[in-house]
């Protein structure tokens, strides 16, 4: 089991003695050994390998790595780097992750901490910097997260370290491992967690993991490694992303004006708590409405923890832990025994989001068809014959030429701005399922689109979403319909007479 191909390597791992005298304060749920290799004590420095929890508050994997440099007392080192040959790599997603590791450098540089991060020039030019790096260390600490190509990379990384390698689960509210089965319907998954989620809630990240430490700073790499794979300008490159044009990504998905990093992320929490909240349960299907959180890119590449956010939230909301309902009904709301706002947050923010990292975990097979539940898939194929009264190519869609100007706007809002309203951003998905010539055309269509352009895109969450289009999660609905069948057909008619769409048309709805 496990999606990360790894898991196998933690069973029956019998602890080194470097293992047994490091008390940690990490859920032990919340972290797997990836190796048998001991801690070397000798060693330089402890290393953390930051891919996924992109911030240095409330991280897991960031506290774990202080553990060990405290133990050890050793200089930490946090190494941050991005890849120039992943799939869908853009101008836009460069210079997100670029403004997030200039906070994490303005931040580390007045601790004692290194921090080196690195960005490819072309693709591949960082083979070997792991292995450089881990060699001289004394651990290696890394994140767990079970989507896009980081599981086949530390998978790969984990043949290469020659030292203890550890990884931590920083994702979300639920540690990933708390549910040991794929759960198929909200619903379910909603009682499993009003039934488990109370003792985890307790169990909380440092909010300043670097604060008042005391370690030796390392002054600086080795020049063998800092002349082969020098640091990054992030500082320069954060503020003009101008100088993006030299490395080989996609520079035609362009930079949108929403900023990276943790300073971002925590200005986009205030202000829903601030000013958007409080209209949040009445308002939040209304494109015209800015009630939603905005918080997904942040989420998504780990400029916010799901932990910071959850602690805020419930403070604006004076809830203390003793208006927990006692009886888990799988109810969407009153189990919180919170206000009628926060508790439509957390169903999408706790439920919804962190459903899908339990699929992703454990299934290999989440982003295909064949992981469709079997009625879906049944109704999907008896009606896989039926007339399309339209039907478009990837160019079309991806250029909003279909003749529908509600999906039309949707599609300019994802090129444009990296995001599509929620409510929207499902009957986007329905109509490239009716206008495909068959289901698994509209999935790659929908990845396609999304991973290209959705700031929040490669994640869990946005599987989930693009799959519950075709039946995961939800459930047969009737009368059955032509294409459809049993799935749950949404159109555009039906949407803009139920949603305010006037000034949303006006904004998207032709060619900027």
């Amino acid at each position: 089991m496990g999606g990360s191909g790894v898991a196998s390597l933690t069973e029956d791992r019998r602890p080194t003695t470097e293992d047994r005298r490091l008390q940690t304060d990490i859920p032990p749920l919340r972290l797997r050994q990836l190796n048998r290799k001991p801690i070397d004590t000798e060693g330089d420095f402890v290393l953390y390998w930051m891919t996924a929890f992109r911030r240095t508050r409330y991280n897991f994997a960031l506290e774990r790595a202080v553990e060990h440099a405290k133990a050890l007392d050793k200089p930490l080192v946090v190494f941050e780097a991005l890849r120039a040959g992943y799939r869908w790599a853009s101008d836009r997603f460069h210079h997100f992750v670029i403004q997030g590791m200039a906070d994490n450098q303005r931040r580390l540089d007045s601790k004692p901490v290194l921090y080196y991060p690195y960005l490819e020039p072309k693709p591949d030019a960082g083979k070997g910097l792991l292995a450089e790096l881990s060699k001289r260390s004394c651990v290696v600490v890394g994140d767990d997260f079970p989507s896009f190509f980081l599981p086949r990379m530390i998978e790969a990384a984990t043949r290469q370290i020659p030292v203890s390698f550890e990884l931590v689960d920083s994702n979300g509210i639920l540690p990933l491992r708390a549910a040991d089965k794929v759960y198929l319907r909200a619903v379910d998954f909603r009682r499993f967690l009003q039934k488990t989620l109370e003792p985890h809630l307790e169990e909380v990240p440092k909010a300043n993991p670097l604060a008042r430490i005391k370690l030796p700073k390392l002054k600086a790499l080795p020049s063998s490694i800092t002349k082969t794979w020098p640091a990054a300008d992030v500082a320069k490159l954060a503020g003009d992303p101008a100088p993006l044009e030299r490395f080989p990504i996609d520079h035609e998905v362009g930079v949108t004006d929403t900023k990276g990093g943790e300073r971002a992320a925590r200005r986009a929490l205030r202000r829903f708590l601030d000013s958007r909240l409080d209209r949040y349960a009445d308002e939040r299907n209304q494109p015209e409405e800015e009630v939603t959180s905005g918080l997904s890119p942040y989420l998504h590449w780990g400029h916010i923890s799901a932990h910071q956010v959850f602690e805020e939230l419930m403070d604006w909301d004076d809830w203390t832990p003793d208006r927990l309902a006692r009886k888990a009904t799988g109810s969407r709301s009153g189990w919180w025994g919170a206000s009628e706002n926060v508790e439509a947050f957390l169903d999408e923010f706790i439920t919804w989001r962190e459903l899908g990292y339990n699929m992703a975990w454990q299934r290999d097979d989440y982003t295909r068809y064949a992981s469709l539940p079997e009625w879906a898939r049944d109704t999907i194929e008896l009606h896989s014959e039926d007339k399309r009264a339209y039907s478009y190519s990837l160019k079309r869609f991806e250029s909003s030429e279909t003749h529908d100007e509600l999906w039309n706007a949707a599609q300019r809002q994802l090129v444009e701005d990296g995001v599509i309203h929620n409510y929207l951003r499902m009957l986007w998905g329905k109509k490239i399922y009716e206008w495909s010539p068959n289901a698994k055309k509209a999935i790659a269509v929908m990845i396609e689109l999304n991973n290209k352009y959705g700031l929040d895109g490669r994640n869990p969450n946005s599987y989930s979403g693009i799959f519950w289009v075709l039946g995961r999660y939800d459930r047969a609905w009737g009368p059955e319909r032509p294409i459809f069948g049993k799935l749950r057909y949404m159109s555009s008619e039906n949407t803009a007479r139920k949603l305010r769409v006037g000034e949303y048309l006006e904004r998207y709805g032709v060619e900027s």
